[in-house]
């Protein structure tokens, strides 16, 4: 680098330091990031429009400097959200929002600089953002993950074309036997917690240093008092109460009323204690009695389609950044070479199945299936987790589509999602013609064990 770029100004650039190192690159990042930090022991800690002026950020895959007017609409934007103060320091309102992901949106014109505008701001309170800007060069870098030959093998062009093609579906029910139960459901679920606020009182500390405030002890709490937040007189906002459940529920209008008109008086005057709450609650509530009555009546068609297929191959290839691989499993038997499992436990329940699959001697080739893979229900679309093609006389069932769950107990899947589950069990092994069966599994043995009952 240029010595007249070194200094200030670049310390702050969105760039990666790449490192190659030593195998104890831990400790030699350490060493290297605490030399940074003592440098910038210095560094600004007030967010004017002088410190923005120059900075050098990204847009795009270009670097670009921060102009004069640039910096002054980062400026006028911070004085704006109320994100500095009348000392042009970093408020707890920019902290709070920048945690919760809900930061003020950038004027137009910054925004193919938000993410750059956004570090430098953190950079000024926060100095851990110096450890999103070194990498470990050692470290092997990924840019895509390819279909490969396991995909192209005629078992799993056999499932895939069992399983791509677009479903309608038809439910015919009783409107007023849902009336009925989902009033019953309604005056016995609805809860609505009271708004409330509470006031803390405290002294700051006598004796104050850096680590008292960046820990947010430098205030002692004396006491805490909670008030119920009584409804403000007068207000002028309105609420379309039947438009939103009916457009959550996808109910009529005149159904909604119908449920509403049947509740308890007690439980229809929890809408003026909390009204956002009422709603959402009343829309999952209603949508549970919705979800339980119609697997009974759901049936599914297939759509003939003159254009080919729903689905392209490339949904399998989309949507994969480089840092996933890092967790992600080296597979054999799947389509892909690597695996990216949910959950965030070393061993979670995709990752054993998806393991103990590759091992497995009767399966021969196998899918995550993308989240893009989508069966319609009335209640949502539902995406299975796994397409599966078993070797020809290995099990009673060659194709298989498998959801992971860590539980088979119906007592710990929500209503909703149980309802988007027996869907796909209404599809694939009631009405389906071809081969694939369904059901969800909490492990490999699991699966093997169901495939019987079949």
């Amino acid at each position: 680098m240029d010595a007249e770029r070194c200094g200030e100004d670049t310390v702050h650039l969105i760039n990666k330091l790449t490192v190659i190192a030593s195998e104890q690159y831990k400790n030699f990042v350490s060493d290297l990031q605490a030399g940074i930090k003592e440098a910038l022991y210095d560094r600004p800690t007030k967010a004017t429009e002088a410190y923005f002026l120059g900075k050098t950020v990204k847009d795009g895959e270009n670097f670009v400097q921060i102009s004069q007017k640039q910096a002054k609409d980062i400026y006028r934007y911070l004085i704006k959200n109320d994100y500095i103060d009348t000392d042009d320091n970093v408020t707890d309102f920019y902290r709070a929002d920048a945690e919760n992901n809900r930061l003020a949106p950038l004027p137009e014109s910054l925004q193919p600089i938000a993410k750059g505008v956004h570090m430098l701001v953190k950079s000024i309170f926060d100095e851990s953002v110096l450890d999103e800007m070194i990498d470990n060069g050692n470290d092997t870098k990924i840019n895509d993950n390819n279909l490969n030959d396991n995909f192209y093998k005629k078992e799993f062009q056999e499932l895939w074309g069992h399983i791509n093609r677009q479903y309608a579906y038809q439910v015919e029910f009783d409107s007023k036997e849902l009336i009925e139960k989902a009033i019953k459901h309604l005056n016995e679920k609805m809860f609505i917690n009271n708004l409330q606020y509470t006031v803390t009182k405290g002294e700051q500390a006598k004796n104050l240093d850096e680590h008292a405030i960046k820990s947010g002890t430098s205030f002692v709490r004396e006491n805490t008092k909670t008030n119920p937040l009584r409804k403000a007189q007068g207000s002028q906002i309105k609420y379309d109460l039947i438009g939103k459940i009916a457009e959550g529920t996808t109910l009529t209008r005149r159904t909604v009323v119908a449920i509403l008109s049947g509740i308890d008086n007690h439980v229809f005057a929890k809408f003026k204690e909390n009204p956002e709450e009422f709603i959402t609650k009343a829309i999952r509530l209603i949508k549970e009695q919705k979800a339980s009555m119609i697997v009974e009546h759901i049936t599914y068609n297939s759509i003939e389609q003159n254009d080919g297929p729903k689905y392209s191959s490339n949904i399998f290839t989309m949507n994969k950044s480089a840092g996933d691989y890092a967790k992600a499993f080296r597979a054999k038997k799947h389509i892909q070479d690597y695996v990216f499992t949910d959950g965030t436990a070393v061993k979670s329940v995709e990752r054993r199945f998806a393991e103990d699959m590759d091992d497995a001697s009767e399966v021969c080739v196998y899918a995550k299936l993308p989240k893009d893979f989508k069966i319609p229900t009335p209640v949502g679309n539902y995406s299975p987790d796994w397409a599966i093609a078993f070797h020809k006389g290995a099990v009673k069932h060659i194709f298989f589509i498998a959801e992971t769950k860590g539980t088979m107990s119906s007592l710990e899947i929500t209503p909703i999602e149980k309802a988007k589950i027996d869907c796909a069990k209404a599809l694939f092994n009631k009405m389906s013609t071809s081969k694939v069966k369904y059901h969800e599994v909490k492990s490999y043995q699991t699966l093997l064990d169901v495939m019987g009952k079949l």
